[in-house]
């Protein structure tokens, strides 16, 4: 049920780059962090190597690529292991995606509350409890 949200700045042009992306951020999700890839929504936005900044100059002024990953999980859902193997397959799928990745691209792992985050008009606290308690799931109201 994660979302992931990438902003990235590819140096090169590179053919089927949100796809690509999805699949590196779904695969990351699925075998590091355990997430169903059937519920897991991935939002890519290019950004101009122009536009993006490091230290200074601008990623196109440099070369270099860059990318911003930020995945929503439940809170204590994962270990802090999980994450750190969450973080460097990102990085390194990234990396071999893009090409020369600037070392200051960045991967985010926000743990939300069961009970402010959901989908489907349902929050993961309300699914958690109806799983427990062996009955459907209803929205609210």
């Amino acid at each position: 049920m994660p979302i992931i949200t990438v902003l990235v700045a590819p140096r090169d042009p590179i053919p089927d780059l949100e796809e690509r992306i999805a699949a590196v951020a779904t695969g990351a999700s699925t075998h590091r962090l355990g997430k169903k890839p059937e519920l897991t929504a991935v939002a890519v936005q290019r950004v101009d190597p122009a536009h993006w900044f490091v230290g200074g100059p601008s990623l196109a002024a440099q070369g270099r690529s860059s990318v911003w990953v930020e995945i929503k999980v439940v809170d204590g859902t994962n270990t802090k292991n999980e994450k750190e193997a969450f973080i460097a397959d990102i990085f390194s799928g990234m990396a071999d995606l893009l090409g020369d990745l600037h070392p200051e691209s960045y991967v985010h792992v926000d743990e939300v509350s069961a009970d402010a985050y959901g989908f489907g008009g349902l929050t993961q606290e309300r699914r958690y409890i109806a799983a427990r308690l062996g009955v459907a799931a209803r929205p609210a109201g």
